[in-house]
């Protein structure tokens, strides 16, 4: 194997780009106003913040404060008992298999099995969470709950 030196090394093609130098003359094709055009605030040495809006009272100040999101919540997946008679008997029904049916459209942070409506079916339902109804059911229709 060929040894590689420092001085060898160079940036893949067509990633390093040289900056463009403004204000360098008329011959540059970028002088005298450095693309700032004539006078005015976007002209100046100082621009505007982002949301500025020229001293009118900001949108962002208009529009009421609204909820709290907490960034430690866990979001689950949910499902509902009714929704998983799509199955076959006997079937293993997990997050995967619902994902593959889009009965669930993104896996979040795992699967929840809510009671709603009636399960005719004998299923293993996966799932991290079920509620006590949910669970109820499944094993009235003769299925199995594994809480993963």
């Amino acid at each position: 194997m060929k040894e590689m030196k420092l001085h060898e090394l160079s940036p893949a093609e067509g990633s390093a780009k040289k900056s463009f130098r403004v204000g360098r003359g008329p011959a540059s094709g970028n002088g005298k106003t450095a693309g700032k055009g004539h006078k005015g605030q976007k002209a100046r040495s100082g621009n505007v913040r982002p949301g500025f809006e020229g001293g009118q009272f900001p949108i962002y100040r208009q529009l009421p404060k609204r909820g709290f999101n907490n960034k430690f919540a866990t979001n689950y997946a949910i499902v509902n008992v009714s929704a998983l008679n799509v199955f076959e008997d006997g079937s293993v029904v997990d997050l995967a298999a619902l994902l593959e049916k889009r009965i669930v459209r993104k896996e979040l942070d795992g699967l929840k099995v809510l009671g709603n409506g009636e399960i005719t079916k004998k299923l293993t339902v996966k799932a991290a969470i079920f509620s006590a109804t949910a669970k109820e059911k499944i094993e009235a229709a003769g299925g199995k709950t594994e809480e993963v």
